[in-house]
């Protein structure tokens, strides 16, 4: 039995990603060969890794096992190159990160550029993940650093408060709902939606909050920015849910009109977690900080 980092790598992408596919694209390999790679790793041990279905793959129980110690060993890699870093000038390694789409969007590219320019030696694997998926991986050790809703229950993660934002609701000048101050998502499920690709977290958190309130949320464009939501909207396709720094932006310069929502899920005081702030390896923990002084 012969596994490289390489293959530990991809399989870890694999099972967090659900889907040999995704995990190829995380892996920045072709689907060909990593789909080669899993089953020479399966033909190696001479046991399936994986149970294959509609929805995707899972791990088998060798599979489990597996992915427990490809977390140590990548994690043992990593300090190692980190720890050598030293010695070729500066910060090295790369940091994986797991934020709430809010958080993504809005506030980390700003943050994380201008760390990235100091640390040239240093790369950040950034994924976007619901706030309470993030908080098992991080305890989990999948992620170094997790932005979430201040509302999830962290368990036993370190927290520190990182920005606060709300979602609002945007609609196009003119329309029947321009004049509104606030609503409640519940009276809105009549309209037709413009939003982000279902996959995206803020897509599935408020089809969950449709399908709890028992009206669907009927989406007619997915879309991959908030910027590109506003200006479908503008054009009368259907309302939005955006954070409001971005509508605020948006209405600047384009003819949309901005509705507080009542619900408490729409206010987001985003929170830094992470395991504990010792374990983490220099890069990590120097971001950490940095996250924390944007705050």
């Amino acid at each position: 039995m012969q596994f490289d980092l390489i293959d530990l790598s991809l399989f870890r992408h694999v099972v967090e990603a659900g889907s040999i596919t995704h995990g190829a694209e995380r892996a920045h390999l072709a689907l060909a060969a990593a789909s080669t790679r899993i089953r020479n790793m399966e033909k190696s041990l001479g046991a399936p890794l994986l149970l294959r279905n509609r929805q995707g793959v899972v791990p088998t129980p060798a599979g489990r096992t597996l992915l427990q110690h490809a977390r140590t060993l990548l994690a043992q890699a990593e300090r190692l190159r980190e720890d050598l870093g030293v010695y070729m000038g500066g910060l090295t390694g790369q940091i994986r990160i797991l934020s709430n789409t809010n958080a993504l969007t809005e506030f980390l590219p700003e943050a994380l550029s201008a760390f990235l320019a100091e640390h040239p030696q240093v790369s950040i694997d950034l994924q976007e993940r619901l706030s309470d998926e993030i908080v098992g991986m991080i305890a989990e050790g999948v992620g170094d650093i997790g932005i979430v809703a201040g509302t999830v229950d962290t368990g036993r993660l370190e927290t520190f408060p990182f920005r606060s934002d709300r979602f609002v609701l945007v609609v196009a000048n003119g329309h029947v709902l321009a004049g509104s101050r606030n609503l409640a998502f519940a009276e809105v499920l009549g309209f037709d939606f413009v939003g982000l690709d279902r996959a995206s977290a803020l897509q599935r958190f408020l089809a969950d909050k449709a399908s709890r309130i028992g009206r669907p949320l009927r989406l007619r464009v997915q879309l991959r920015s908030f910027d590109a939501v506003c200006r479908m909207v503008e054009a009368g396709v259907g309302l939005g849910i955006v954070p409001e720094t971005t509508a605020q932006r948006a209405a600047r310069t384009m003819g949309i009109a901005i509705v507080a929502l009542d619900d408490l899920w729409a206010a987001r005081d985003l929170t830094l977690c992470i395991r504990a702030m010792d374990d983490l390896a220099p890069s990590a923990r120097q971001l950490a900080e940095h996250l924390r002084k944007k705050a």
